[in-house]
């Protein structure tokens, strides 16, 4: 009993310590600026408003769509005055395209596919920044744990450092013993420093994704690392991946355009209408009227060069879109046995952390009572830590596996 009270003491006071070391850079970051919390929608928030990549492709989304409009515009009339010596003298001449009833449709038809398939890559494009900003969040909230873990195990290595050195005064322990809780203790702290360093580092890069500045902490992981829920529409099979839906437009407006291109030597169509008026003579009078049809000749130029580039267009097509499916399809099935073997691990590493937990505060009691040597407190301690340092990396496999679910499957359904 007297040694359990500066145990404790001496615990607490090392647990200070470390940590008023380890937070040391967050208050002086925090002089600037107030650090909040977050969590992982809330950070895919952030994202979305201030980060560059969103940006560029609503940009390239807004530009098919105008492009999509402006497909379906009307060509503007020509009015054509001319003079003539034979009567009648003057001539006024209204041509009226034809491209309505030849072109029109199918330059809006490709125009629209490609229109639909910018927004399927702006939504695959958020989806995507979603699968950064989770990874780095659960990256972050995972060396969080890690820290703490780190800063527990810390502790525990000083407490056993303090219970060998009593041990050793009351004559039931040797100098070798001390000296190894001594060496187990400065490891600990040193891994303690680190862990914690890397977890300030993580949120940073955190920071840099959400476009923030990462040289100060100026945020806070605020969800805890556990399972992720299940989504059905992440793991459901009758959708389509955005990437494979995407690539599709893209043929069907290659395909399209192939037939406009064909059809382009009629783009000269047009229906003429006008008057001639003022005979000198005087033998017509009044307005003349004149209808004709203006119809090109395709003599020198058949636009065979604009049909090949829209079929070699249309080829490269249909092999993105092999390869979209073909990769979708591995990602797709990679993600999935990467879901199922982690959260399958992860229920088998909670019931080994408990049961590690128990056998080390087990052991280290034991030890004070003289009954297990150092070394089986060491082994114990050693197992508690790994046991746990295993459930962190396959809680951060299973939300990484869940995030890649959401990124290549459950967002378009046709």
């Amino acid at each position: 009993m007297p040694s359990s009270r500066p145990t404790s003491r001496l615990s607490a006071l090392l647990c200070g310590a470390v940590l008023a070391t380890i937070a040391a850079p967050r208050v002086s970051a925090q002089g600037a600026d107030a650090v909040f919390p977050i969590t992982r929608d809330s950070a895919f928030s952030m994202a979305l408003a201030n980060g560059s990549r969103a940006a560029l492709a609503g940009a390239a989304a807004r530009s098919a769509s105008a492009r999509a409009r402006a497909a379906g515009a009307f060509a503007n009339p020509i009015l054509a005055a001319a003079y003539s010596k034979s009567v009648p003298q003057y001539h006024a001449i209204l041509d009226i395209p034809l491209d309505f009833i030849t072109l029109r449709g199918l330059r809006i038809a490709s125009a629209r596919s490609a229109s639909e398939a910018a927004q399927l890559r702006l939504a695959f494009e958020r989806a995507a920044i979603r699968l950064d900003v989770d990874t780095a969040y659960t990256i972050a909230a995972a060396r969080r744990a890690r820290a703490s873990l780190s800063l527990r195990n810390a502790a525990d290595a000083e407490s056993l450092l303090v219970v060998a050195s009593v041990r050793r005064s009351a004559g039931d322990a040797s100098d070798l013993d001390v000296d190894v809780a001594s060496i187990n203790a400065g490891r600990a702290r040193n891994v303690a420093a680190s862990d914690s360093a890397d977890a300030i580092s993580s949120v940073l890069e955190l920071q840099q994704l959400l476009g923030y500045r990462a040289s100060d902490a100026a945020i806070a992981i605020a969800d805890s690392l556990d399972v992720p829920p299940a989504n059905s529409s992440a793991t459901a099979a009758d959708t389509v991946p955005l990437q494979v839906a995407a690539a599709r437009r893209d043929l069907l407006s290659a395909e399209q355009l192939v037939a406009l291109e064909r059809r382009s030597i009629w783009s000269g169509l047009a229906l003429q209408a006008g008057v001639e008026s003022h005979d000198p003579t005087g033998t017509e009078r009044g307005l003349l009227p004149t209808v004709g049809v203006s119809v090109p000749l395709p003599l020198f130029n058949q636009g065979r060069g604009s049909v090949a580039v829209a079929e070699a267009e249309r080829d490269r097509a249909r092999v993105e879109l092999a390869a979209a499916e073909r990769a979708s399809a591995t990602l797709l099935a990679k993600a999935r046995r990467d879901l199922a073997t982690s959260s399958a691990r992860v229920a088998r590493d909670r019931s080994l952390v408990e049961t590690a937990n128990r056998v080390a505060r087990r052991s280290l009691q034991a030890y004070a009572e003289g009954a297990y040597p150092l070394t089986t407190v060491l082994e114990a301690q050693r197992n508690a830590r790994d046991s746990l340092a295993a459930l962190i990396d396959d809680l951060v496999a299973a939300n990484a596996a869940m995030a890649a679910l959401r990124l290549y499957n459950g967002a378009f359904t046709p």
